[in-house]
């Protein structure tokens, strides 16, 4: 028996490749009933977000100019390290969230946190797979008259911003995080509020996943303070989202009104997440921009 105290774990945001804390110094305590304060969390803010923004616009063409091929592989030693920390993961899946009662962790639909988990680290895998297919898939050889090639491919679209559901907390985010990332664009992740610790700890795992710095950001915050100034961000040029609050998909929509930005909000639903749907290249195709080009056919 000891009388030594626990070093709580501060939880913090995740950009450009560095854990910094809030620039506004807020945090929020989560509640653990077994260790009572278990951990805090940064509340990112406005700062933060433009900062976040600034990373993976710096990171986005060097990550669309890597080969299909790397940014598959990378794909696929992301699942691996989450599979390495499967134990963290699914204690930060079972986490009391911020706010709630003790034992009130949110997941998938009649799921444990271990089949979360399992299911996220082969979503990955899947995804990592469709990194050099899918723009076969979405890009086609088109007929034209005269002697040329004709092709439609293809092309990441830029910054996207991606706005995780509040359940399941981990499975949720790596969905709509890795189609966006898959076709060669960078993004800025919104962990969802209900727990967003397993959303701090896959900051972690990025980190140790070969992911070059800025292609994937995570903050942990408010949707009430951050999405009007994600959906305005000028340097944003798509929003992933799915099962959110009616009223922030509006705002979501009505923010990138004047900006031209390409909002998809999917309804999927607490059981719908484990569908094959999800890791389609369907999933890839609202976040690149069809390119087509014409080559002379030498005839």
């Amino acid at each position: 028996m000891t009388d030594r105290l626990a070093v709580l774990k501060t939880y913090k945001l995740y950009i450009n490749g560095q854990f910094p804390r809030s620039e506004s110094g807020r945090s929020l305590p989560a509640a653990d009933a077994a260790r009572g304060m278990a951990a805090h969390l940064c509340l990112a803010s406005r700062k933060d977000v433009r900062d976040a923004v600034s990373a993976a616009r710096a990171a986005q063409p060097g990550w669309a100019g890597r080969s299909a091929y790397n940014r598959g592989q990378i794909l696929y030693r992301m699942a691996e390290m989450l599979e390495a920390r499967r134990g963290e993961m699914v204690e930060a899946l079972g986490a009391t969230p911020p706010g709630k009662p003790a034992g009130k962790g949110r997941g998938v639909k009649g799921a444990s946190p271990d089949a979360e988990v399992s299911a996220c680290v082969d979503r990955l895998v899947a995804y990592a797979g469709w990194a050099d297919k899918f723009s076969q898939v979405l890009g086609c050889h088109n007929s034209v008259n005269g002697p040329f090639y004709n092709f439609t491919v293809a092309e990441a679209t830029g910054v996207a911003a991606v706005l995780a559901p509040d359940t399941p907390a981990l499975l949720g985010l790596v969905s709509l995080l890795a189609p966006v990332v898959c076709a060669g664009n960078t993004c800025v992740c919104l962990a969802g509020e209900a727990n967003p610790i397993p959303a701090a700890v896959f900051g972690e795992v990025c980190a140790t996943s070969d992911v070059p710095a800025g292609v994937i950001n995570i903050l942990t915050g408010q949707r009430s303070e951050l999405v009007k100034p994600i959906a305005e961000h000028r340097e944003i040029d798509a929003i992933h989202a799915a099962d959110l609050p009616a009223q922030t998909a509006v705002a979501l929509r009505e923010g990138a009104a004047n900006n031209v930005k390409r909002v998809r909000v999917r309804d999927v639903g607490p059981g719908g997440w484990s569908e094959p749907e999800c890791e389609g290249p369907w999933w890839i195709e609202p976040f690149v921009e069809m390119k087509t080009i014409w080559h002379p056919s030498g005839a």
